[in-house]
């Protein structure tokens, strides 16, 4: 439980982050908006910052990012470089549009700010807007919606088949200070659409990324929505990640993390019309001493819903790697699908994953199996390689890496997968050379 003095000081923390329940709001007037904000903030005063005494916060410590005095990100900051993707774009530095960066979507797609979106669209940003993330259970999408200044709002027109990936870029420049953002996306996908998404995070220097996503699936849609998460590797990242799938509709999420020092990713996918389905890939790659922390839940709430997650975690030095997943399967979901297996993989003595696969089960015609592994590379493989005279250091990087494509190649955006297979690529033949 939080006590009346944890509670205080992430209050305070808050307010020093820029964000005053007296304020008044000057980019969006919106009442509804500005009552979700209170609210939220409201709500965020109950919860304070979790501890590790609360089970789901058991193996991260968040005292990195609770003992640091960030400061509000700077608006109008430039990024340290090109921002990630040639195709179209939208680009979100420090949690703010920059429209010099970004560039038109593909056709079927409507992509903008919150303020322009509540100019066009203000029923349907009201809709869904903070609809599907639980800022009531959760202490930072709380801290997220009481506090995002701007937000990347993307609406897939009903039956639009979009072959090409709209890429939200999010990154934050600290400009020197240590500095906080609150980078806010929604996703509403229209009726038998079809879209990909791909979702990166980037920066330099040290700071403090707080985002919240939200996925609203329609009826019969299909939704491809791809993480990449390379933040500057003394960052801070936390983010939640809210779905919803709705009848017929699927759902494939991927997620990758490979930067920052602390991060911690929740993705929640609700599977709430019959023959829903959701497909969760992860693939997270920790070296020297970071922490890289994934919870997923997958809730089938109606009958003839499935879903398959398969997630790998590949860690050296004295990296620390958490995997908590949960499949919960309501009473009247009959007929449920759901696999879920979690892999991990030891470079290092001292490296260590924390893995807890659950599965919660309230309907008796279901057929749902779970299963995790950790462990070192195979010795077998490794003598079989170098006695067809492959040296030991290769031997190691290509059986890293054939563990690790098993996640990549299943990203069917081949520009993401060719970043993200580069990516690898770099850690994992520096994981081999270090343990040659």
């Amino acid at each position: 439980m939080t006590t009346t003095t944890q509670r205080a000081s992430a209050v305070a923390l808050a307010i020093d982050h820029g964000y005053s329940p007296a304020r008044p709001e000057t980019q969006h007037r919106a009442p509804w908006l500005e009552d979700l904000r209170h609210d939220a903030f409201a709500r965020f005063e109950e919860l304070g910052f979790p501890t590790a005494k609360l089970e789901a916060w058991r193996f991260t410590g968040i005292q990195p990012i609770v003992s640091t005095p960030w400061a509000p990100a700077p608006a109008g900051a430039a990024p340290a470089g090109e921002p990630w993707g040639r195709g179209p774009r939208l680009v979100f530095v420090n949690g703010r549009l920059s429209r010099e960066l970004s560039s038109a979507a593909p056709g079927g797609i409507r992509a903008t700010s919150l303020a322009d979106a509540l100019a066009s669209h203000p029923a349907l940003v009201e809709a869904h807007l903070a609809r599907l993330a639980p800022y009531r259970q959760n202490a930072f999408a709380a801290l997220n919606t009481a506090s995002f200044e701007d937000a990347a709002c993307v609406f897939v027109e009903p039956g639009a088949v979009v072959a090409e990936p709209l890429a939200l870029v999010l990154v934050s420049s600290a400009g020197g200070e240590l500095a906080v953002s609150h980078p806010r996306v929604l996703v509403v996908a229209g009726e038998r659409s079809q879209a990909s998404i791909v979702q990166v995070f980037e920066g330099s220097g040290r700071y403090f990324t707080n985002c919240v996503t939200e996925l609203d699936v329609a009826p019969g849609a299909v939704l491809e929505h791809t993480l990449l998460q390379r933040e500057a590797e003394p960052a801070c990242h936390v983010h939640f990640v809210a779905a919803r799938v709705a009848r017929s509709g699927r759902l494939v999420q991927n997620n990758v993390s490979l930067g920052s020092a602390l991060a911690r990713t929740d993705i929640s996918a609700a599977l709430d019309g019959e023959g829903a389905e959701t497909a969760l890939n992860g693939l997270f790659l920790g070296r020297g001493a970071q922490h890289l922390d994934n919870h997923t839940t997958i809730d089938h709430a109606k009958p003839h819903t499935s879903s398959r997650e398969l997630y790998k975690g590949i860690m050296d030095g004295a990296s620390r790697g958490v995997f908590h997943g949960t499949i919960l399967v309501r009473p009247d979901a009959q007929k449920t699908d759901a696999i879920q297996t979690n892999k991990n993989l030891l470079l290092s003595r001292e490296a260590l994953v924390n893995s807890t696969p659950a599965l919660q089960i309230f309907a008796d015609d279901v057929k749902c199996k779970h299963g995790s592994t950790t462990g070192q590379l195979d010795e077998t493989a490794l003598f079989y390689l170098r006695a067809r005279g492959i040296g030991a250091a290769e031997a190691r990087a290509l059986l890293t890496r054939a563990f690790a494509a098993d996640v990549a190649e299943r990203i069917r955006v081949p520009e993401v997968r060719a970043e993200i297979d580069r990516e690898i690529a770099e850690r994992l033949s520096g994981a081999a050379g270090a343990a040659s």
